[in-house]
């Protein structure tokens, strides 16, 4: 009985041994994507990352930053929903994946954001590409222009399309970029995302987007594939209140674009969680004041302070307050004073300003040589203790 008891421990302790590597690296992953990254939509961190800063073909995911600039002119009124657009015998020509629009014939703004959002037409982009600009090399420095301005990096856009060209680069990082500019400032014209079919012409199609049907919270964005491009995904999902944001690329096969995506963002959602801290304005230490009206300043953040991190890790994050004290008087209101470190494992530590809540006069005349003695007299009795 006793040696069956040993047997068991030792194997108990056998099993813990190899189990613990597994449990070490419970937040950590990898993918088959040749470039990718999935990060949180409303912090910024980034869960996992591969080649995301390698230039890359996006393919139709091109047609994320064609969409973009339609929803700022509709944002603006400088397009509408039911402007007709014509169909020139480029558009109507281009081949691929079609929303088999007529020459000759106008379409509603409507209806081509649907015929390039849900059915990747290469004809809807390019109709809407010379509607906005003129022609499509004219809209590609558009692309271009807007692609600098929200940190794209060394994107290049040479067609509204994706069709390939060698020059036609962008990364996943980049496109992840792309996708929070779409859904932040854009959210009423976001929603087009999450449509799984549209129908024109007579033929119906479906959102190539494999992750708005397995029921995972997804609601956008794009699909894209050519031979050099292989197949890729930039996608959203939400639950609840948070959002991620994946880019994978240089996939096999469509099918395992759509397994490596679903598991990809169940593992993100998993393994990691948003913890709001602070509110805005919050107290979250009170500094000691040199020589001013008030002996202490209340030390808050500007914004609400959320930090992503591995569920596992939250009971060992530390914070910790510092700043060169006392402060001495005058003190504005915002005006930063000290940082916020927070420290947790496997990341760097996260510096976050903190500045006054309020106003602190300074003292003046008999009451300012007062307030002096004051300080020298406690500091000689503290000393003494």
């Amino acid at each position: 009985m006793i040696i069956s008891t040993i047997i068991r421990m030792i194997y108990f302790i056998l099993f813990m041994i190899i189990l613990a590597p597994s449990l070490a690296n419970a937040t950590k992953t990898s993918t088959s994507a040749r470039e990718a990254i999935l990060l949180d939509y409303d912090t910024g961190y980034v869960l996992l990352q591969k080649n995301a800063d390698t230039l890359m073909q996006p393919a139709s995911i091109t047609k994320i930053m064609t969409v973009l600039l339609a929803f700022e002119r509709l944002a603006d009124g400088r397009l509408h929903m039911q402007d007709e657009i014509p169909i020139s015998e480029k558009a109507w020509k281009k081949g691929g994946s079609k929303m088999f629009v007529e020459i000759g014939s106008r379409v509603t703004v409507h209806d081509i954001l649907r015929g390039i959002i849900v059915q990747s037409g290469n004809d809807a982009a390019i109709a809407l590409a010379e509607a906005i600009a003129g022609t499509e090399n004219a809209f590609a420095e558009l692309m271009n222009e807007k692609a600098s301005v929200i940190g794209m990096g060394q994107a290049t856009f040479c067609n509204a399309t994706g069709w390939p060209d060698p020059k036609h680069l962008v990364t996943a990082r980049g496109l992840a970029a792309l996708a929070i500019e779409t859904i932040r400032k854009f959210p009423e014209y976001y929603k087009i995302y999450a449509e799984k079919t549209f129908s024109y012409n007579g033929i119906r199609q479906k959102n190539r987007n494999p992750l708005l049907y397995k029921n995972i919270g997804a609601d956008g964005l794009k699909t894209g594939y050519t031979e050099i491009a292989g197949y890729g995904l930039t996608a959203s999902a939400k639950r609840n209140e948070r959002r991620l944001i994946l880019v994978i690329n240089g996939l096999e096969s469509a099918n395992r674009r759509s397994r490596e995506g679903e598991r990809l963002l169940e593992w993100g959602f998993r393994e990691f969680n948003n913890y709001k801290l602070f509110n805005p304005g919050q107290t979250i230490e009170q500094a000691d004041v040199w020589l001013g009206e008030q002996n202490t300043v209340s030390l808050v953040t500007e914004r609400e302070l959320i930090i992503t991190m591995p569920c596992t890790d939250r009971k060992k994050m530390q914070l910790s307050v510092e700043y060169d004290g006392p402060i001495l008087a005058p003190i504005l209101k915002g005006q930063v004073l000290a940082r916020l470190r927070i420290s947790a494992p496997n990341r760097e530590d996260q510096i976050v300003p903190l500045v006054a809540k309020n106003n602190i006069g300074k003292l003046e005349g008999l009451n300012r040589i007062a307030r002096a003695i004051q300080y020298l007299i406690w500091d000689s009795y503290i000393a003494q203790l």
